[in-house]
């Protein structure tokens, strides 16, 4: 594996200067910043990524605001009251996307927020406190917990909160293929904890978040 200084200069010669790399690399929430997001929105954002997963997202987006209406703003407390009878009727609703499966993992995941948010405090304090050094844990336990969690979504969402996560999308997993790290995507816990690994190596060399680690690795391949 080749160490962080050869990542730096690859992506330095990309873009020309270390400002240049630094405006298209993302830049991650602190902990106090995650802890003040609202579990309303954490629950509006994890059912927005739900909903996108395999759909167009500016069609997803577009209609976003009919949810928040229809699912009262995301309230969780609210939401979790929601029966089979009330999503049916949701069905009928031609202003959000009628897919039976999404809807239902709204409610379900208010339940898991509400859950975390009685043993924790809130969601965010969660999400805030889970080490980056074992982001991969994270994703296994929202998968585990939530509903519609699966593959990338949980990664996906963690990015969109603005917590610091790598994603193994297809030009990461090029990236670390042509590193010798791994040879497929990443599923088994064996390799996300070589990914893991990697990617902790790489933190501790540079002092970067793992997201523009991720995003410096996808520029390897991503022409």
């Amino acid at each position: 594996m080749r160490d962080y200084k050869w990542l730096h200069e690859y992506c330095l010669n990309r873009f020309g200067s270390a400002a240049e790399l630094q405006a298209h690399l993302p830049v991650p929430k602190t902990p106090a910043q995650l802890r003040e997001i609202s579990d309303d929105r954490y629950l509006s954002t994890l059912s927005l990524r739900v909903f996108r997963a395999g759909l167009k997202h500016s069609v997803v987006d577009a209609k976003w605001p009919a949810f928040e209406q229809v699912f009262f703003g995301f309230d969780p407390e609210k939401v979790v009251l929601m029966g089979a009878e009330h999503l049916e009727r949701l069905m009928q609703d031609t202003r959000i996307i009628r897919h039976l499966g999404k809807l239902k993992s709204v409610p379900r995941n208010a339940q898991m927020i509400l859950d975390i948010e009685k043993e924790k405090g809130s969601f965010g304090a969660l999400i805030a406190e889970w080490p980056v050094t074992d982001i991969v844990s994270l994703w296994k336990y929202l998968s585990k917990h939530g509903h519609q969690l699966g593959g990338l979504s949980a990664p996906r969402f963690l990015r969109m909160v603005g917590k610091d996560t790598f994603v193994p999308s297809y030009d990461v997993v090029a990236a670390l293929s042509a590193q010798k790290i791994i040879d497929k995507v990443p599923t088994s816990l064996r390799d996300l904890a070589t990914v893991q690994d990697a990617f902790n190596q790489w933190h501790t060399q540079s002092g970067r978040p793992m997201c523009q680690l991720s995003m410096m690795l996808a520029y390897t391949v991503n022409h």
